[in-house]
């Protein structure tokens, strides 16, 4: 599915508040990308990741998947099109503490009212290194096991692309290369459309196309 992002702007407060977040910015993200958007903290690349994502809504602009303008329809709309189409990974793992692994992965098809494929939640786990873990709580694993967790979650409804916003940032230089490794595999693997938010350049060089985002605007460094 091909993602048309049309200057978009956000803009918080008014008058001597006001504070423009992204200005006209405007990508499209094509079927298989690997995408990165670096830039320095408080540039604007979590707002625009948000925005593209549907986790907030522009000032002004538009995100079309396909022909689907995603903030033009109502928030059930939004949040069903988002649990089914959309795979998210944060810096902050959002594990449910008093659930097993497997079922913070299962999490977002049963809120869908689905039970999952088992032959792909073994694929995906066993991919990931965590057949043994999925009985485990959260607090039971490591930082990186955590977040390999978080993965699997944005994988088990087989969404069309993942957002992940500094999938490394809570990790260590090793557990974070190992996470790197498996999206980069999970994106071959599977054909998975990819958009990584990064401040670490080791990372942004991994994608086939690369953009930069200061102050608010958003440029392709590199053309896939």
């Amino acid at each position: 599915m091909e993602i048309q992002v049309k200057d978009i702007s956000k803009i918080y407060g008014a008058g001597e508040n006001k504070v423009t977040a992204l200005h006209s910015a405007s990508m499209t993200i094509y079927a298989g990308d690997f995408i990165s958007i670096m830039g320095p903290s408080g540039s604007g690349k979590s707002t625009l990741l948000h925005i593209i994502s549907g986790l907030d809504a522009p000032t002004s602009g538009s995100v079309l998947y396909g022909d689907t303008d995603i903030h033009h329809g109502s928030d059930k709309e939004l949040s069903a099109f988002r649990r089914r189409k959309i795979g998210f990974i944060f810096q902050q793992f959002n594990l449910l503490p008093v659930l097993s692994a497997r079922e913070n992965i299962i999490m977002p098809l049963l809120l869908d009212r689905q039970q999952p494929d088992e032959a792909y939640l073994q694929e995906i786990t066993s991919f990931l290194g965590l057949e043994s873990r999925l009985t485990h709580l959260p607090h039971e694993l490591s930082g990186g096991q955590q977040q390999r967790v978080a993965i699997a979650r944005a994988l088990i409804a087989r969404p069309d692309i993942i957002f992940a916003d500094e999938p490394t940032g809570n990790l260590d230089s090793k557990s974070g290369g190992e996470v790197m490794e498996m999206l980069c595999g999970i994106r071959e693997k599977m054909k998975k459309t990819l958009v990584v938010i990064t401040h670490d350049p080791r990372i942004a060089k991994m994608a086939d196309r690369r953009f930069t985002i200061i102050d608010g605007e958003l440029s392709e460094v590199t053309a896939g």
